[in-house]
This record gives structure tokens, C-alpha cells and sequence, in this order.
């Protein structure tokens, strides 16, 4: 049906793609290195969740907990330490809740994180319910929101982002 149709072949758009012309638009620089992503629960549901994605190997991902008021944070040893110093080098925070709890941590995060121009994602670990405190307490702080997350979806993230 279709042997005597005669179309024009030229050069595929593969073809061109190599030719010097085109070479001059490609970006011939190595990737930059893993962020440094700081990944912090919210509440005790969404601790476990972040210890689990602790585990696997990351590039510069640091894992922590926090509560009200949210000036310390708490690593996955158990250790306290001050959110400001953690946060100081981070160019990523990300914020994982569940319950909707600690309401006034996710608010001092997403103040300092604005404040330095840090980048900003919330992970509300409730699926199947848009209507959750842990949806509404993070929206205002958080430029980037996956909603309604699931468990899987914290590590994907981390390494969509290079973590």
C-alpha cells in the first residue's frame, strides 16, 4: 500500500545532533557533586520512615528528627544538635510529617530555610488524605509538596535529587 510513496529522507535529528554546530550548544561540564539535603521527621510515624531511607547509602544526606519548637534537631545516633549549625552548608531541606504534629518546628524551618534561600520539600505521609494536618502545617513552608506521599516516595526524591 505504502511501496510507491516517495518521501524526502534528510538528515534524522540524531544526525544532526552530532554535527559541530550542534556541538557548540551542549553543556561539556561535569554534573555538580550530591547536595547537601537534610532530611528531617516531623513526628514519630514519619521518624520511622526517615530511618529507613537513612539507611541506604547517600551522597551528602544528613537524616534527623525534631519537635516543637524546632531549634534542636536529633540524629539517627541519638545525638542533639542545633539546627542553625546543621543547616549552615545545606542547599536542600526536606520535611516529612505524617501526623501533622510539631506544627511550630515546621514553621521555624521554613522561616531559616527562607531566610538563607534554602530550597524547601514537603513529604505529607498520608496517603489517600488531602484533608490532613500534616498537608496543612506544611504547605506555607515548603516550595516543592508531595502530596499524598507514600513511604517509597521519600527515598525516590532523595535520589531524583542527587542526595
Amino acid at each position: 500500500m505504502f511501496e510507491n510513496l516517495s518521501i524526502p529522507v534528510g538528515p534524522s535529528s540524531c544526525a544532526e545532533a552530532t554535527t559541530a554546530k550542534e556541538a557548540a550548544y551542549r553543556i561539556d561540564y561535569p554534573l555538580p557533586a550530591a547536595r547537601n539535603t537534610r532530611i528531617i521527621a516531623l513526628d514519630s510515624e514519619a521518624a520511622a520512615i526517615v530511618r529507613g531511607a537513612s539507611e541506604l547509602e547517600w551522597g551528602q544526606a544528613r537524616f534527623y528528627e525534631t519537635s516543637d519548637p524546632g531549634t534542636d534537631l536529633v540524629t539517627m545516633d541519638g545525638r542533639t544538635v542545633s539546627l542553625e549549625g546543621e543547616i549552615a552548608e545545606s542547599n536542600t531541606i526536606v520535611m516529612v510529617s505524617a501526623s501533622g504534629e510539631n506544627a511550630a518546628a515546621m514553621a521555624h524551618l521554613g522561616e531559616v530555610c527562607y531566610n538563607r534561600g534554602i530550597m524547601t520539600a514537603g513529604l505529607a505521609m498520608t496517603p489517600g488524605n488531602l484533608d490532613s494536618d500534616a498537608l496543612h502545617n506544611l504547605r506555607p513552608h515548603a516550595r516543592v509538596l508531595l502530596v499524598p506521599a507514600e513511604p517509597d516516595d521519600l527515598v525516590e526524591l532523595l535520589w531524583a535529587t542527587r542526595a
